[in-house]
């Protein structure tokens, strides 16, 4: 299985996981203080600032566009619960 790296820069880690792992899970388990309320990508909470490698990340849905324009978004943020890791490496953020 292919593996991808994510770096949360907030609190300085880097973990590797399977390519397809949603932001919002990981950075529950390292501390991260990307937040969330509903994990439907709906609230507009889990905003997350991407740093480097938005190339390897999934493409954001159309529901997950419509947020992050009502949240005012910038062009290199996305949803943690939305947003999936397809290889390579990433950091991020909180948004």
């Amino acid at each position: 299985m292919e593996k991808a790296t994510l770096t949360f820069t907030d609190v300085a880690t880097t973990v590797t996981v399977p390519a397809g792992t949603r932001i919002i899970e990981m950075s529950e388990k390292v501390g991260s203080g990307i937040t969330y309320g509903c994990r439907e990508g709906e609230c507009g909470t889990c905003l997350t600032h991407v740093i480097e490698g938005a190339e390897n990340l999934s493409e954001p849905s159309a529901l997950e566009l419509r947020v992050l324009a009502e949240n005012m978004a910038g062009r290199k943020d996305r949803l943690a619960c939305q947003c999936r890791i397809l290889g390579g490496a990433a950091k991020v953020r909180p948004g």
